[in-house]
């Protein structure tokens, strides 16, 4: 997110979820062989309890692209702060909801 959010505005922003919470993080990006399991060892690093036999996958209607939807057990935003700057960092990434 944008590091350079004012204080009292973070601090509305986080209130707004509940931790812990299940956040369901959905990435997506050009269908590659290694898309979803880059995406997984990321979400793993932020959230080492997810368990990867939940991991949902769904190419697009053309089979260009991969969504990948990981349902993490959120305890903070940090951590969802964190994460979702991971993803969009990474090159293989087109979009983090």
């Amino acid at each position: 997110m944008n590091d350079k959010i004012a204080p009292a505005e973070r601090a509305e922003r986080a209130s707004l979820l509940q931790f812990p919470t299940a956040f369901p993080v959905k990435v997506m990006g050009a269908r590659h062989d290694d898309f979803a399991q880059a995406m997984l060892a990321i979400v793993m690093k932020h959230a080492p309890d997810f368990d990867a036999a939940t991991l949902e996958m769904r190419p697009s209607k053309n089979g260009n692209y991969l969504s990948v939807t990981a349902t993490v057990n959120a305890t903070s935003q940090q951590q969802l702060d964190d994460l979702y700057r991971e993803l969009t960092a990474h090159p293989m990434v087109k979009v983090a909801l």
